[in-house]
């Protein structure tokens, strides 16, 4: 009896665990058919293109604004550099190291220590311009002593050719009641005496030139030495370098673009060691990418915010704007630098603070915007998803833009709806706005010849200005029209101009007039 309730009880123990192991299964199994399922709806955009983001054409105030990243610098600095006895011609240093700094922020007062640079380097130069100037003495004592001795030789030589013309003349007097013969004899020996005489006298002076020069290239040798040295030794006592203001210290950088620090070198090419900032007067360096430097120009309002306060936010404005791009390192697109410059001053303002920069670029009253998603864009034109007896594509004309929204000039209405995603298969959709479209391709046609026939003036200014400089040889001209297809081909250059070559009208190729640029076609987006 018992044995049979014990079978009992767990075969009715396992028969539950498999109900429940088949209500498992056949959940999981619902599971999966659902997500198999959605993932197909999904992807065929059976749900997500019902789903659509609306918003209404605003109407208000705009502003349009570029962000940017910048640094703090002082407006004016004093410098800071190597000592002016470095670029004397007579001490051959390309580049000193710097052995000692103060830390970087320390305020000093004038007079002040602030960096000292190699004195082994000067040192060993000083020794080994002594020993030059120790030749050059022995040199020139040499020359001094050997003049001396050579002149004195000179002197009796030529003093006992005077005494033998002495001697010739007695005996030509003497020989007065000798035959013809004897008298003749004398009168060539007188004759033969005066002239070794006279070329021992035009010896001399020469002998006496040649020494006088021999000992004055001595004495400029032991000059020019003497110089050296005192050059030398003046760097010396200059290679502590002292504050010429009060200040806070701020380092410059090398020639390989790093902050310098002890070990660095500096040279007179590269000659600033550190800067005394005037912390009264501060800008902010920036770069703006090439797609908005357009929008940038001096003067427009800036809001300058510091990374370490937060909650300081100070007014600026723009002073300068870079006419030439460049490549930062490890960048790889084309920047403009722009300085702004901050009103007022703050205490706690420091050089090297990172700034985050808001430069309004547009300030617009009652105009209509949108969100910057709600646009879509084509090669040729911009439009929006919008209702006009159902869902449209609707060519817009834009304005200004911001971070986030950007201005409608025509094409739709205030509260009219705009949708922020693509619906399912937009090309099905009707195209309005092609007067726009129209519009605005006439508005670039006229650009374009504009363009072209200021060109055209450049280049004939620059044919006049060229005559008279010979000719040169022409360079190929710009790309033809605005956005142009084929370009024309560039006429002859004038005299003494630039051959003109294929390009935009005149392609800015200076003394000859260039051919048509290319017609720009705009095609709609949707249209073949």
């Amino acid at each position: 009896m018992g044995i049979s309730s014990c079978l009992t009880g767990n075969y009715s123990s396992n028969m539950q665990k498999n109900n429940k192991l088949i209500r498992i299964a056949a959940i999981g199994l619902a599971a999966v058919i659902l997500i198999f399922v959605g993932y197909r709806l999904l992807k065929n955009n059976k749900i997500i293109h019902e789903v659509l983001i609306e918003v209404p054409v605003q109407r208000g105030d705009f502003t349009g604004v570029v962000f940017s990243t910048g640094q703090l610098l002082a407006e004016n600095s004093t410098f800071i550099e190597v000592p002016k006895e470095l670029s004397s011609r007579n001490i051959n240093i390309f580049e000193i190291q710097i052995t000692e700094l103060v830390e970087e922020g320390t305020v000093v007062q004038q007079g002040d220590f602030v960096a000292s640079l190699d004195h082994s380097t000067v040192e060993e130069l000083l020794t080994n311009a002594e020993e030059n100037l120790k030749k050059a003495l022995q040199s020139l004592e040499d020359a001094r002593i050997d003049t001396n001795i050579n002149m004195s030789n000179l002197r009796d030589g030529l003093l006992n050719a005077k005494v033998e013309v002495e001697e010739k003349k007695l005996v030509l007097e003497q020989s007065v009641y000798e035959s013809p013969a004897v008298k003749r004899q004398a009168a060539l020996d007188l004759e033969r005496a005066e002239q070794n005489l006279l070329q021992l006298q035009r010896n001399y002076e020469l002998k006496e030139t040649q020494a006088r020069n021999t000992v004055l290239r001595a004495q400029d040798e032991v000059r020019r030495n003497q110089e050296i040295v005192r050059d030398i030794q003046n760097l010396f006592q200059a290679l502590e370098i002292k504050a010429p203001m009060p200040g806070m210290v701020i380092y410059s950088y090398d020639r390989m673009g790093n902050k310098i620090k002890a070990g660095s070198s500096v040279s007179p090419w590269a000659s600033i060691i550190a800067e005394l900032p005037d912390l009264s007067s501060m800008i902010s360096k920036t770069y703006i990418n090439e797609i908005d430097i357009s929008k940038i120009k001096k003067g427009q309002k800036v809001k300058v915010g510091v990374d370490a306060f937060p909650d300081k936010v100070f007014d600026g404005e723009v002073i300068s704007v870079a006419n030439i791009g460049q490549t930062l390192p490890n960048g790889d697109t084309k920047v403009f630098e722009v300085i702004v410059k901050l009103f007022g001053s703050d205490p706690e303002l420091r050089p090297a603070m990172t700034t985050s920069n808001i430069i309004t670029v547009s300030d617009q009253k009652d105009v209509l915007y949108i969100p910057l998603e709600s646009v879509f864009r084509t090669d040729s034109t911009n439009y929006v998803f919008t209702y006009k007896s159902g869902l449209v594509r609707q060519i817009v004309d834009l304005g200004p833009e911001n971070s986030s929204h950007v201005v409608v000039n025509r094409g739709l209405e205030e509260g009219q709806i705009v949708v922020m995603n693509a619906p399912a298969d937009p090309e099905s959709l009707p195209l309005l706005g092609t007067d726009i479209y129209e519009d605005l391709l006439k508005k670039a046609e006229e650009a374009k010849k504009e363009a072209a026939e200021r060109q055209q003036r450049e280049a004939e200014e620059s044919e006049a200005d060229s005559e008279g400089f010979g000719q040169f040889p022409g360079g190929p001209g710009g790309p033809g029209g605005f956005q142009g297809g084929q370009p024309g081909q560039g006429g002859p250059g004038g005299q003494g101009g630039f051959q003109g070559g294929q390009g935009a009208p005149g392609g800015m190729s200076a003394g000859g007039q260039g051919g048509r640029g290319g017609e720009r076609r705009i095609t709609p987006p949707g249209s073949n």
